[in-house]
């Protein structure tokens, strides 16, 4: 009987063979650190022995949950691949790249860092996670078919319009990431960038006596963003520097728009500093000041905002602003566990700390 099949071993059996309670085998599989060895040794070689594989349509039923949590990320355009094909060898394009740079997905650095969170916390709590890109003519419908298969949602600020958030909201959780959504109804986990900049400026201006400065925003729609406008601000005051007298431009965020501005920057003039709203701006400011000949600190300072990795390994090194974005993407997904628990309240918001690292491009002192 070549095509008889056993009945594919359950919980009961696990627990059975490893003589432990089923309780116990549901910890090993969702907080493994929680059981002891011995206990937690026995139950995955009874695991392995037995080939168990956990139900989730089971727990979904036993829970009226999926146990899948949902990240929405914004939708990347790519950029359009402009660099010459110089020869074809057996079909495989050989190209002068000594002079392209891209960047076709503008701000993956920061959104790696908030995902490896998220995953992080979603897989040390027993859940999945899913992640989808949200803009686009089919956002609509992506965002639909995320929330239908998922208890909770986890959404980057800007990615969603507020009306279909609160669509979806009506069905699952919903927690805002990077923004405070409480007067609508969402609970929110984002950092403290008004203090964080405003700290920064400051070292530029007071402890560095720099008046001579450029400010590099980002998107005008976005609410990190507004919220670090607010804290430069709020450090020109501290020291007595008019407004009028920074020369700001508006980036994306991204690396190859903000080495554009440089040009239009340093047109009146070079500053001695120039503050970007974020790193990957940052990182762009220095590679249009390196091809303008211009030295870094000697010449300007620059600083930027996140404390993405590629700011340790910029020549110089970047001073920034760090915020936790791995502990981000974990806290949304704390912060959904807690609301499906917890579904009745007023919306939650937390804020989490941030810190200065003054590293090469703009050090402690000059």
């Amino acid at each position: 009987m070549a095509d008889q099949r056993t009945a594919p071993p359950t919980v009961y059996d696990v627990a059975s063979a490893a003589g432990v309670s089923i309780a116990t085998v549901s910890r090993v599989l969702r907080t493994p650190d929680a059981v002891r060895e011995g206990t937690r040794d026995r139950v995955q070689a009874a695991i392995r022995a037995l080939g168990y594989v956990p139900s989730g349509n089971a727990r979904a039923l036993a829970g009226r949950r999926t146990g899948v949590i949902g990240l929405l990320l914004p939708g990347f355009d790519v950029v359009a691949d402009e660099r010459p094909g110089l020869v074809t060898d057996g079909g495989v394009r050989v190209v002068d790249d000594r002079r392209h740079v891209t960047q076709p997905f503008a701000s993956n650095l920061y959104f790696d860092e908030v995902l490896r969170g998220a995953e992080t916390e979603a897989w040390q709590r027993g859940l999945a996670l899913m992640v989808a890109a949200g803009r686009g003519p089919s956002r609509d419908v992506v965002v639909n078919d995320v929330a239908g298969r998922v208890d909770g949602l986890a959404v980057l600020a800007q990615t969603v319009p507020d009306d279909l958030l609160e669509h979806v909201a009506r069905r699952i959780p919903v927690v805002m990431l990077a923004d405070d959504r409480r007067s609508h109804g969402f609970d929110s986990v984002s950092v403290d960038n008004a203090a964080g900049m405003r700290t920064l400026a400051s070292h530029v201006i007071g402890r560095l006596g720099v008046r001579s400065i450029a400010y590099v925003a980002g998107p005008i729609d976005s609410p990190d963003d507004l919220e670090r406008a607010a804290g430069f601000a709020a450090a020109l005051a501290d020291h007595g520097v008019e407004a009028s007298s920074v020369r700001t431009v508006h980036g994306d965020f991204g690396r190859v728009r903000a080495r554009e501005l440089v040009g239009p920057l340093l047109a009146d003039g070079v500053p001695r500093a120039i503050v970007c709203s974020n790193d990957q701006s940052a990182l762009g400011v220095l590679d249009g000041l390196l091809a303008a000949g211009l030295r870094v600190p000697e010449d300007v300072v620059v600083t930027g905002f996140d404390g993405i990795d590629a700011g340790r390994f910029s020549s110089p090194r970047l001073t920034t602003v760090h915020q936790p974005m791995g502990a981000l993407g974990r806290a949304a997904v704390a912060a959904i566990v807690d609301r499906l628990d917890s579904p009745a309240g007023p919306p939650r918001s937390m804020r989490l700390p941030v810190e200065v690292l003054l590293r090469e491009s703009c050090p402690p002192a000059l």
